[in-house]
């Protein structure tokens, strides 16, 4: 498969009064010039697990969603497409009961339904899943955004940028509702990592405006930020970032800690490119709204891929 259209980890974290203008902020703090070219085919996968409101933190919000759109744009992609297949529910349900039919049609975009075909198949280094049907959608892109809420996650300890595009792609009309028919489930972090290997992120962003605590994708508690945003060349990192916030180091996520052992992205702050607010700072404001006190990981000093 290709590769990410940037290497280094950079990664940036802002916060600014709105969520859609601090996504704005946070990609302007990325080489998105150097990742989206004119002509492009540019695929954006929102998290639509099931149709909650995004107050909730279940989904990515509609008009933050338009504001990703509109900034696209402005680089002069060939097509934009929005692309995701629901585990909980027809996507097409979604689709219309949270308010994203509108923005597709206002904002002139495709959108693509990824739990039915056409199809290719890609291998898979998973023992149980080896190979999979994948929209045929995955050979015509030259870009993938990946855009979620930030959520723990009561299997994959949190849901992040690269648990959306490992169960966002795979086709519910082959893995079933909710997509465990054939054994995505019975090994969720080694399939993570596999389609993680498989599917290059382009572009990370993972909205914290309102992620999810207690257990996710749809059942735990929405947190408050006020537009507290991590972008990131580098998915790992972003994830990595993300897991931070919520008070995990890297081990404490299977399959970030797989894919940073087996190089395919970083995971140690100290080795990315941070841009933003401090990492510390971000731990603070996101800790403060979740648990209503200051418990900052990195208080200290910046701690690598260990407690130390």
């Amino acid at each position: 498969m290709r590769e990410r259209k940037v290497k280094q980890p950079i990664v940036s974290i802002t916060k600014s009064e709105t969520e859609q203008q601090s996504i704005v902020d946070s990609l302007n703090n990325l080489p998105v010039k150097d990742i989206i070219h004119e002509g492009d085919n540019v695929v954006i996968t929102p998290n639509w697990v099931n149709a909650k409101s995004p107050s909730t933190a279940t989904v990515v919000g509609p008009e933050t969603l338009r504001a990703l759109i509109q900034y696209v744009k402005k680089f002069n992609p060939k097509e934009i497409v929005v692309a995701t297949g629901s585990g909980g529910e027809e996507t097409e349900s979604i689709f219309h009961k949270v308010g994203y039919d509108n923005i597709i049609k206002e904002e002139a975009v495709t959108f693509i339904d990824l739990n039915y075909g056409p199809y290719t198949e890609i291998e898979l280094e998973h023992e149980i899943i080896p190979k999979t049907k994948i929209n045929n959608l995955l050979e015509n892109l030259d870009v993938l955004i990946s855009f979620t809420q930030l959520k723990q996650h009561e299997e994959a300890t949190i849901s992040a940028s690269i648990k959306n595009i490992a169960l966002g792609w795979p086709p519910a009309e082959v893995h079933g509702f909710p997509k465990k028919s054939l054994g995505i489930h019975d090994d969720l972090h080694g399939f993570i990592t596999a389609m993680a290997k498989a599917i290059p992120i382009d572009i990370a962003i993972i909205s914290v405006d309102k992620a999810m605590i207690g257990t996710g994708p749809s059942d735990g508690k929405a947190v408050d930020t006020n537009g507290l945003i991590i972008t990131s060349t580098d998915p790992v990192a972003a994830d990595a970032i993300g897991a931070r916030l919520m008070g995990y180091l890297p081990q404490a996520v299977q399959y970030l800690y797989t894919l940073y052992k087996q190089n395919v992205g970083e995971a140690d702050p100290n080795k990315m490119t941070m841009k933003g607010i401090d990492l510390a700072e971000a731990e603070k404001i996101f800790s403060k709204a979740a648990y209503g006190q200051e418990i900052v990981i990195d208080k200290d000093k910046i701690k690598t891929i260990h407690a130390m």
